[in-house]
């Protein structure tokens, strides 16, 4: 049996932060979708099947097989690379049928002949010939369709991982001044990882997991349900408040809640950042700060794709893109969009959307110094992290940067005329 992987159209509406990354590998709970959904798969030959921009990139960052139609040579399990495995599951492979929730394919089991005969080389071609011609079931599992649903259900997610891992207790160096509220059977200090004097674990409503090389340093308070990537420092004084996912080698400090921070990145100072998603290598100046709620208690809108989209959320905060730096004293309004590679400086009142690579600075969008110098201080801010941009990545940032400059340049001539 194939098994093939896959992300289709709706790529678009993961934006920002789904711009250098295939859907599949965006972070929820304790890791990616992909990974979670290679731990329910069966044996079999997995391929991956991406946005053509994203091919020469995945085949150097994964041990599988990009866009290649081996598929077509047997019978073929397909997955939703947006399903997000958050329950216990049992996959039905006994019949041809394909598995949706909400009008989409979750997975489904193809045969070679219906392969053969439905494939047009088009993967959302066929995802649509096959919900019209295979016999179908609905269900309710999860498929993220927009950035803020991550953060939705990221509590949930870490509870299930905590579970399903069945990791507990405390392994690592755990200072006898530092103390856990509620059962330890609700905490796991990896071996390698190391809690400091007077830090506080709250598992009282949620588990809380360390996971290797972490560092906790003194007078931090962390809140379950929470998960502490590998290498990733909590700085001193901080407050890790409940329903926060930390990928591995970030420096958190001051306030967060109900949040992601992919890997990498860093918001070592003070300031609140709650509700959101914060991608790779991105920097948080001192103080930089969020709301993720409106005064008037009514629902979020965010600009998706530059246009408003109402989340149905109460509560939404900012989705920052890889590479992007704020200031010192940035302020984020509620259901903020950051695109790839920004630099922000503090305004009174900043926008809720920001195209990728610009620079937002007295209050006005720029074009910066282009595309090589936002380069060169990725490659920078990498190798203080001992990560080395690829080529083919390099590769990937150049045509999000032509991709994006016909929006980036809207707002940039808006910022001009306003001026004047």
């Amino acid at each position: 049996m194939k098994i093939l992987i896959y992300e289709d159209e709706n790529w678009i509406n993961l934006t920002p932060i789904s711009y250098l990354k295939a859907v599949f590998e965006l972070r929820c709970g304790f890791n990616s979708i992909l990974e979670k959904i290679i731990s329910i798969l069966p044996e079999g030959e997995v391929i991956l099947w991406v946005r053509d921009y994203l091919k020469e990139l995945c085949k150097e960052k994964f041990n599988y097989k990009v866009n290649e139609e081996d598929f077509l040579k047997d019978d073929v399990l397909i997955v939703n690379g947006r399903w997000l495995i958050d329950r216990r599951v049992e996959l039905n492979l006994k019949e041809e049928r394909v598995y949706l929730s909400n009008g989409e394919i979750v997975y489904g089991l193809l045969k070679k002949e219906s392969v053969n005969k439905y494939w047009n080389g088009n993967i959302n071609d066929f995802l649509k010939i096959l919900i019209s011609n295979v016999k179908k079931e609905d269900t309710d599992f999860t498929i993220i369709r927009f950035p803020w649903n991550l953060v939705h259900h990221n509590s949930k997610l870490i509870k299930f991982e905590f579970n399903k891992i069945n990791k507990r207790g405390i392994s690592g160096k755990f200072s006898e001044k530092a103390c856990v509220y509620g059962s330890e059977k609700d905490v796991f200090v990896a071996q390698t990882a190391e809690v400091y004097p007077f830090v506080v674990i709250d598992a009282s409503e949620g588990p809380v997991y360390i996971d290797e090389g972490v560092k906790i340093f003194p007078f931090s308070v962390i809140i379950g349900p929470s998960y502490i990537g590998e290498k990733t420092q909590i700085m001193p004084g901080a407050k890790i408040r409940e329903g926060n996912s930390f990928g591995p080698v970030c420096r958190i400090g001051g306030e967060v809640e109900e949040s992601i921070f992919h890997s990498y990145s860093n918001k070592y100072h003070d300031g609140f950042i709650g509700h959101s998603y914060v991608g790779e290598f991105v920097n948080l100046g001192a103080l930089t700060t969020n709301s993720d709620l409106k005064n008037d208690y009514s629902n979020v809108s965010v600009y998706l794709n530059g246009k408003p989209t109402d989340t149905g959320e109460l509560k939404v905060g900012s989705f920052i893109g890889d590479h992007t730096k704020t200031s010192i004293g940035t302020f984020f309004n509620t259901g903020t969009i950051v695109g790839i590679m920004c630099n922000i400086t503090a305004d009174n009142i900043l926008p809720k959307y920001f195209p990728s690579f610009v620079w937002f600075v007295s209050g006005k969008f720029m074009k910066g110094y282009g595309v090589d110098y936002s380069l060169k201080t990725a490659k920078i801010a990498m190798e203080r992290r001992n990560r080395i941009l690829l080529s083919s990545e390099e590769t990937v940032i150049r045509k999000v940067y032509e991709m994006t400059e016909a929006e980036r340049k809207i707002h940039i001539e808006k910022s001009r005329k306003i001026s004047k």
